[in-house]
């Protein structure tokens, strides 16, 4: 099946998984920057926008300049999660204007303690989620049809950091879930093949290269 979509990704993110998107039919925009943010996150696209959804035409929620800066928490005030039904974040660290879009359209906020909430989470589909943060899989097991695949930390590179996450390293691209690298390295490969396949999706990685955060790959019409 071929996408007609706008994919956004990081400019550091592998030219092999650039190429793989363009031949899927979609416009690839590689996300620069933003000034002032340390270099290792400052381009990552879920460190300067939201997808408010997880459809393709879902709207995507923007930073403008200077809403973001360096260190944390001042660098994800726009690293949500957002489901069919819910958004999930930080909420004390949330950009107000996002957080009131989120709710205008009719999503429940949902608090966790990590801030790098998008980071953290392979969002699978609108009620389905993989992460290796235990303080996200507990409240995601609270809420109403919501499941969430708890995985092992680590085995995803990010420069300048000992470790980045998994959802940094992927997004959805229609039917396909795509890594930054080569995922039947991580030592949940199986149980991340399972999940994904159980919910009508295939996967697609990159076995030549490591897992590497470079921000979460956003689709959008």
């Amino acid at each position: 099946m071929r996408h007609m979509g706008t994919v956004y990704m990081s400019v550091d993110t592998d030219r092999r998984l650039i190429g793989y998107v363009e031949s899927l039919g979609c416009k690839a925009v590689l996300t620069e920057p933003l000034p002032g943010v340390e270099r290792a996150i400052a381009a990552h696209p879920d460190i300067a926008m939201c997808k408010l959804g997880v459809r393709p035409d879902s709207p995507v929620y923007r930073a403008e300049a200077g809403q973001v800066r360096a260190g944390y928490p001042a660098c994800v005030p726009f690293n949500a999660v957002c489901l069919d039904s819910f958004f999930i974040h930080c909420l004390k660290y949330t950009d107000p204007g996002l957080l009131k879009a989120a709710k205008d359209m009719g999503l429940e906020p949902v608090n966790v303690n990590q801030g790098y909430t998008k980071c953290s989470c392979v969002v699978v589909d609108g009620s389905s989620v993989i992460s290796a943060d235990r303080g996200i899989k507990a409240a995601l097991d609270r809420l109403p049809g919501i499941s969430c695949l708890l995985i092992r930390p680590g085995f995803v590179e990010l420069p300048g950091y000992d470790c980045g996450f998994l959802g940094g390293a992927s997004g959805r691209v229609g039917d396909e879930l795509i890594f930054n690298g080569n995922l039947s390295a991580h030592p949940d490969r199986e149980e991340i093949y399972a999940f994904a396949e159980s919910r009508g999706l295939r996967i697609k990685y990159f076995s030549d290269y490591p897992l590497t955060d470079v921000g979460s790959i956003i689709e959008t019409l």
